[in-house]
């Protein structure tokens, strides 16, 4: 057998097994979840000597959810570039916009995690009384950057379910179905991110619907992992846009 034809083989990637394993990363992404569920657990909104305490006392879960963040961003680095190459043939400047406005958001989430440890480092760091009181107020001062910092990496996030939903919609080896589920999702996060900086009384009403929009990426990530794409079709798509793996 010929050794190129072999090696070609060989880095060859079946676009089905790929969809499959950017279906993986997504689910290993969900470890996001857990970080929120710890946070939304130990924190306490407007108390700081509550949350001080909370943090303090469970210090070990507080770092697995510094943990559970690392790897879901980490995940979703891979995930997006996953989909960034099997998007390409749909349109290749669109697929890139995504992949970078999602890739942006997750650097920003990954650089602001910094502020949760340094919330941490700040009260263990307190000894006397005096000392307690100003490491709770600054503590607390950067778990609220965090949430602001997070805020705006949804930002990024919401524009790349928009156009990855679009994306899928002109797609041909996708279910249409899935695309706009996931666009409406990234629009409502819009609506809810920009709420929480212009009008925190909207925000509060939209924010108990977030995670059932928010459905909309587990029902893709669902699909990407059993079914995968259809390679038949991605393959005609692929060959009319001239698309070559890289």
């Amino acid at each position: 057998m010929d050794k190129g034809i072999t090696m070609g083989k060989i880095r060859e990637v079946s676009p089905r097994f790929q969809a499959r394993m950017a279906g993986v990363f997504a689910w290993i992404g969900t470890t996001e979840g857990f970080a929120i569920w710890v946070r939304s657990r130990l924190v306490v909104d407007g108390d700081a000597a509550a949350t001080a305490h909370n943090i303090l006392a469970h210090e070990l879960l507080y770092r697995w959810g510094v943990v559970g963040d690392v790897i879901s961003y980490v995940a979703f680095i891979i995930y997006t570039l996953l989909l960034y190459d099997l998007f390409r043939p749909v349109g290749r400047r669109l697929a890139l916009l995504a992949a970078v406005s999602n890739v942006v958001g997750v650097a920003v989430e990954l650089s602001i995690s910094v502020l949760l440890l340094a919330a941490l480092a700040v009260l263990k760091g307190a000894h006397s009384l005096s000392a307690v009181n100003v490491a709770q107020s600054q503590a607390l001062m950067f778990l609220n950057f965090y949430d602001d910092g997070y805020v705006i990496s949804m930002v990024l996030a919401g524009l790349w379910n928009i156009l990855t939903g679009y994306l899928i919609f002109r797609s041909t080896f996708l279910p249409r179905i899935l695309g706009v589920l996931l666009s409406i999702s990234g629009f409502y996060y819009q609506i809810h991110n920009f709420a929480l900086f212009l009008s925190p009384a909207i925000a509060a009403r939209v924010e108990p619907y977030v995670f059932l929009i928010g459905m909309a990426e587990l029902l893709l990530a669902g699909w990407l992992v059993v079914m995968g794409v259809n390679e038949q079709r991605w393959k005609e798509q692929a060959g009319e846009a001239g698309g070559i793996r890289m």
